[in-house]
C-alpha cells in the first residue's frame, strides 16, 4: 500500500461522502489492507520467467470471495461481475483493482445506503450495458436460470419470456418495452419487494447488521 495509514483529508472526504462514522472508516481501512496483502502474497510472483507487478487494489478474485463468504450474496455470475463493474468503474474510471475509495463508498450503500441509493445501485447493475435502460434482452439474461426447466420442454426459454412480459406489465410504467431508471423508482416506490427484481444485489439485513457489529466495534 502506499501508506500505512488512512490519509486525514481521505478520512475527511469519506465521512461527509459515507454512511461511516470516522472509526469505522479506519475499521474498513485495516480491513481494505489486510485483504490487499493477503491477495498479494497468495499471487504468483512471476509467469513464464516474468515478474509480475503486484495488484495495488482488491482484485476481482478478492471482491467475489467477500461478497460470498460475508454478505452472502450467493447470485448469478452476470448479477455479481456487475456490481464489480459498477463499483470500481463507477468511482476509480476503470481500474483493474479497487482502492480504499470505491471500496468504502460501495460498502456504504451495500449497509447503510439510502432507498434512493440503492435503487440507483440496483439498476446500475441491472442495466447490463450501461445504456440507461433494461432491456428485455437484460432482463432475460438476469432471469433464465430463475426457474427450474422441466424435463421434455419443448422450448425451456420460453417461461423466461412470459416472466420478462410479466414483469415489463408490472415495471414499465411509460409502457416503451424497457425500464428506465423512472420506470424503476416508480415501480420500487409502489411495491419495494422489486428492488431486487432481477436478482440479489445488496446483503440481507441480517448479514448486513452482522458485518456492521465488526466494524463498530472495533
Amino acid at each position: 500500500m502506499p501508506y500505512r495509514q488512512l490519509k486525514e483529508k481521505t478520512l475527511e472526504f469519506l465521512y461527509r461522502n459515507t454512511h461511516f462514522t470516522k472509526n469505522e472508516l479506519e475499521a474498513l481501512f485495516a480491513m481494505y489492507k489486510r485483504l490487499v496483502t493477503s491477495a498479494q502474497n497468495a499471487a504468483p510472483t512471476s509467469v513464464i520467467g516474468q515478474p509480475v507487478a503486484k495488484i495495488d487494489g482488491i482484485d476481482q478474485n478478492t471482491f467475489r470471495d467477500v461478497m460470498h463468504n460475508t454478505f452472502d450474496l450467493v447470485t448469478e455470475d452476470v448479477v455479481l461481475d456487475r456490481v464489480w463493474f459498477t463499483w470500481e468503474r463507477g468511482v476509480n474510471g476503470g481500474e483493474g483493482a479497487l482502492k480504499f475509495e470505491a471500496w468504502a463508498r460501495g460498502l456504504s450503500v451495500l449497509l447503510r445506503g439510502t432507498d434512493e441509493e440503492k435503487m440507483v445501485h440496483c439498476f446500475a447493475v441491472y442495466d447490463l450495458n450501461g445504456d440507461g435502460y433494461i432491456t428485455k434482452d437484460e432482463m432475460f439474461t438476469l432471469l433464465k436460470n430463475s426457474l427450474l426447466k422441466q424435463p421434455g420442454d419443448e422450448d425451456p426459454d420460453e417461461g423466461v419470456r412470459d416472466l420478462v412480459e410479466l414483469v415489463l406489465r408490472k415495471m414499465d410504467i411509460d409502457k416503451d418495452g424497457k425500464l428506465s431508471f423512472e420506470d424503476y423508482k416508480q415501480a420500487v416506490e409502489q411495491e419495494p419487494l422489486l428492488l431486487e427484481a432481477f436478482g440479489q444485489c445488496l446483503p440481507s439485513k441480517r448479514h448486513a447488521a452482522a458485518f456492521l457489529k465488526t466494524i463498530t466495534n472495533k
